[in-house]
């Protein structure tokens, strides 16, 4: 299993961009390829997409309101056992396992587990 990217909210896209832009660069990582218009910014951190914007409830940002960590998945049921499993040891459903508009179609599902941290799982997911 690989870890496919990490999302945390932000109230400001333009300070965030400044920032990440400016300690990134510290790191070696290019700035943010990511449009002005659109509603996140972006960075490939090595392979693992590093992701910020606005809380999709329409609610302020606050550490972990619009946060999302997204592990890649191998198959269609390995996304409903991934569910299932959460749902079976504490976890509370995000969103069923299924085709999901927002991702261009890409099969997925949402838990929070046990602490309220939201997780997801995705087969063919496209990032970029």
């Amino acid at each position: 299993m690989l870890l496919k990217s990490i999302r945390l909210g932000s109230n400001d896209l333009a300070k965030t961009r400044a920032f990440y832009d400016a300690t990134f660069a510290a790191l070696g990582v290019d700035e943010c390829s990511t449009p002005e218009q659109y509603p996140i910014v972006m960075w490939d951190l090595g392979g693992v997409k590093f992701l910020l914007g606005p809380a999709r409830d329409g609610q302020p940002c606050t550490f972990a309101n619009g946060g999302t960590i997204i592990f890649e998945a191998p198959s269609e049921d390995a996304v409903k056992a991934w569910h299932a499993a959460g749902l079976a040891n504490g976890g509370t459903s995000e969103g069923d396992a299924e085709a999901k508009p927002q991702a261009r179609g890409a099969f997925g599902a949402y838990l929070r587990d046990p602490d309220g941290n939201k997780l997801g799982a995705y087969f063919g997911l496209q990032m970029g």
